[in-house]
């Protein structure tokens, strides 16, 4: 089985604050398989460490304010370009993330209130007729 995963949940550090979200449990479930990891934000040629970035409406903008979607599009086609070269059976995203979140993400206030909605590379990915799980919804399978 291929599996696509966000880079920080095996250990990259990839995250916007330089660190990584390890996830032990998702990485003891996908021994076995062929894991592809990738960072949608750095693949749209954001830098590790960057300013947080959340979803506001139609835009992705940073704790600064600048409007940072051309980076969150060009990430997410990126990645769609990967996905669909390797044909991967799953596609695992981070919970929450304005790339990879899947069903609830930060509002764009900064302020850790989550809304209903999916990141920019879970909706180009999912709308191409990918199967994407976060790693929540993945984990709470097994």
């Amino acid at each position: 089985m291929i599996v696509m995963i966000s880079a920080c949940l095996i250990g990259i550090n990839c995250r916007y604050d330089g660190k990584s979200s390890r996830n032990t449990r998702l990485m003891d479930l996908l021994k076995g398989f062929i894991v592809v990891p990738f960072c949608p934000e750095q693949l749209g040629g954001l830098s590790t460490p960057r300013p947080r970035s959340e979803i506001r409406g139609e835009k992705v903008v940073n704790e600064f304010g600048e409007d940072v979607t051309s980076y969150f599009l060009k990430g997410a086609n990126e990645a769609l370009k990967i996905a669909k070269k390797i044909s991967p059976d799953i596609i695992i995203l981070k919970s929450r993330s304005p790339s990879c979140g899947k069903g609830r993400i930060y509002d764009g206030s900064f302020h850790n209130k989550l809304v209903e909605g999916s990141g920019v590379t879970c909706s180009i990915l999912t709308r191409n007729g990918f199967k994407v799980l976060s790693d929540e919804e993945f984990c709470s399978l097994f």
